[in-house]
């Protein structure tokens, strides 16, 4: 008896201190938890080629020169017939796999010759040096796939390879088949040594007349092992950050180069073979393996709440190249096909959260997550010129939305610029309709953002909230970041305006890129993280949920000194952020008298250095935060490093 007495007031103190934990202090202002997040876009090779861990290149022959010029559907394979074979090659459209994957490869293999010592296994065939190169880890397994069509009687052997620049096997497989239809065939193939710069080998062994496509090399060590999934340490560097959503795919990418390029989700989910590639509005290609199951299962792996984007039904206005000329090439779906897309739009939302007895919820069982995703926000629109067919449109898609889901949060948009026409109309249209949170975008200097820290103070309360979707200082030195986390302070100070936001862009590969700002970089083998990166994983890792003003007093006329003190609820955490943007450290004082029993140690980290260092391939770790446990009473004076970020968390007692 004494013993269940025991355990119940020990559960009854549990219970109490976790109640205790999760009351914030009295005074603060309550501000959404969704503050800081990420936002993907296929810009920069960030897909293809980055996040997404494909190593094939033009997989299933359907890069063309309206993406590239110098691009058709041969593109980075090789024909080769060693040991003196010989053949025949080229690319067909009459009986595809299916009609969202048009193109496949014809190699009719004439004749195999004798196997020679210096050559190896002789045939027929295809290589691929994926993007720029295939890194293939030493016993590490990687999944092989390619859909084979015989065209010929006889069954048609295939040796399956990876192997170095000089033609070394790094692992090998053997594959036979002999069906009409369309079959995919595998293999795994672990490989005995790492390169950097391996080619997968396809060879037919035997004579006769086959069709190929969509074939895949997959590491199967992907983030969290997924099938069809990311590569790992990009990943991993995104779920450090513990963002609270992840807006995608785009970005100029969703409305598309032109009606017919709009970003349609539809195409993106189902069986690779049967997704619609196209071409990517950034000048290159998208094979939509990236698509909205993986979007979806990525944000779920991570904790991140989903945030797709959709087309407000107008092309960008940047369409046809007018970039220069600030054109409008904006083009508007016609009306006759409004029902259809808002039809389309609906869909989505019954794919991510309806039943799986329900025909679009069946769909996303059937890919092998019968729960909801959760979705609760949906975006639509992407810095489009506020145009009335643009008006129009939006209203008829927001206007059924919030019919048909009114447990939907629509974000809409207010145009490319943090002022101007459009971003007038914009937010009078906003205003008009009710729409509860609008997209805003800027990119400019640090200077800017220094001096702007108070631009939400005067924003409407208990209106339409801001999402601040995508900006960032022109720079990646630790000016430009440091000058970021000044602002990011007025967006916890303003997070009953300031719903959410999102650093843009975010992942660029090296010698790829169309965007010269980015918070991430990357090659196929090294990371390199810019100072950016580690601002933004220094505040979205240390939400709150209420804000505290006049905690940490400093020199109100140096507008290059910041700070907030925010409280995450759920942990009771104290948070302190203390940015100084000036050339030498400053004073700061810190009062926590407002608040209950405090830990005497705190876990202190702190990003600092000269103002124009930022960190490069050479050197990946040149700018990086250090943390240290610091001493922690009611009341404590700081000494600002110059040029620095600090974040202070203090547990409560």
């Amino acid at each position: 008896m004494k013993t269940i007495k025991s355990i119940l007031i020990l559960g009854l103190l549990l219970f109490l201190s976790v109640v205790t934990k999760a009351q914030p202090a009295k005074g603060g202002k309550k501000i959404g938890p969704d503050l800081f997040g990420l936002f993907f876009e296929d810009i920069n090779y960030s897909a293809d080629g980055g996040l997404y861990a494909e190593l094939v290149q033009n997989r299933s022959f359907e890069y063309n020169p309206t993406e590239c010029r110098e691009w058709n559907p041969y593109s980075y394979w090789e024909y080769i017939a060693p040991g003196f074979s010989y053949g025949r090659i080229s690319v067909e459209t009459a009986e595809p796999i299916h009609p969202n994957n048009p193109h496949y490869l014809v190699l009719d293999v004439e004749h195999v010759g004798r196997e020679v010592k210096f050559v190896g296994t002789s045939g027929v065939g295809l290589k691929n040096s994926g993007f720029d190169g295939m890194v293939v880890k030493a016993n590490d397994p990687y999944n092989f796939s390619m859909f084979v069509r015989q065209l010929s009687k006889e069954p048609i052997s295939f040796n399956i390879r990876l192997q170095n620049p000089k033609g070394d096997i790094l692992a090998e497989s053997k594959l036979s088949t002999s069906s009409n239809d369309w079959k995919k065939h595998q293999a795994r193939l672990i490989p005995t040594q790492s390169c950097d710069s391996a080619s997968l080998v396809i060879l037919a062994t035997t004579e006769g007349k086959f069709a190929i496509d969509v074939v895949s090399l997959f590491p199967e060590k992907t983030f969290r092992n997924r099938p069809n999934g990311m590569r790992a340490d990009l990943a991993q560097m995104l779920a450090d950050m513990k963002p609270a959503f992840i807006r995608f795919p785009g970005g100029c990418l969703v409305h598309g180069d032109g009606l017919g390029n709009m970003y349609r989700w539809e195409n993106t989910i189902g069986p690779i073979e049967q997704r619609k590639e196209q071409r990517n509005i950034w000048g290159y290609h998208q094979t939509s393996g990236l698509g909205y199951f993986e979007y979806f299962q990525f944000c779920e792996d991570i904790g991140a709440k989903p945030l797709p984007v959709l087309p407000a039904a107008v092309s960008c206005q940047n369409s046809g190249g007018t970039w220069q000329i600030g054109g409008t090439g904006q083009k508007a779906l016609p009306m006759d096909e409004m029902q259809d897309y808002i039809q389309e739009v609906l869909d989505l939302i019954e794919w991510a959260n309806g039943p799986a007895t329900s025909v679009w919820g069946a769909r996303r069982a059937a890919a092998g997550h019968p729960e909801s995703f959760h979705l609760q926000y949906i975006g639509i629109g992407n810095e489009d010129k506020m145009t009335p067919e643009f008006e129009q449109r939006f209203k008829m898609i927001f206007d059924a939305v919030k019919v048909k889901h009114p447990e939907i949060t629509v974000v809409g948009t207010v145009g490319p610029a943090p002022d101007g026409e459009d971003f007038t109309k914009g937010w009078k249209i906003a205003d008009e309709q009710k729409v509860p949170i609008v997209d805003e975008h800027y990119y400019t200097s640090p200077e800017w953002f220094i001096s702007n820290q108070h631009r939400y103070d005067s924003y409407k309360r208990n209106a339409t909230q801001v999402y601040l979707g995508e900006y960032a200082s022109w720079g990646n030195k630790l000016r430009n970041a440091i000058a970021e986390a000044a602002y990011m302070t007025s967006l916890e100070r303003n997070g009953d305006v300031v719903r959410m936001a999102s650093y843009a862009p975010l992942l660029a590969k090296k010698d790829f890129t169309q965007w010269k700002i980015d918070m991430i970089f990357f090659d196929n083998v090294n990371i390199c993280p810019t100072p950016n990166y580690f601002v933004q994983k220094m505040f979205s890792a240390n939400r709150g949920d209420y804000y505290f003003d006049k905690v940490i007093s400093k020199d109100e006329k140096d507008i290059n000194l910041a700070a907030s003190c925010v409280q995450d609820s759920k942990t009771g955490d104290i948070i302190l952020k203390l940015v100084n943007y000036n050339e030498t450290a400053k004073p700061m004082k810190v009062n926590l008298g407002r608040f209950g029993k405090i830990a005497a140690e705190g876990e202190q980290t702190v990003l600092t250095g000269s103002m124009d260092a930022e960190n490069t391939f050479a050197n990946t770790k040149n700018i990086v935060p250090t943390s240290s446990i610091v001493k922690i009473s009611k009341s404590f004076d700081y000494s600002a490093p110059a040029m620095s970020l600090t974040v202070v968390r203090i547990k409560m007692k």
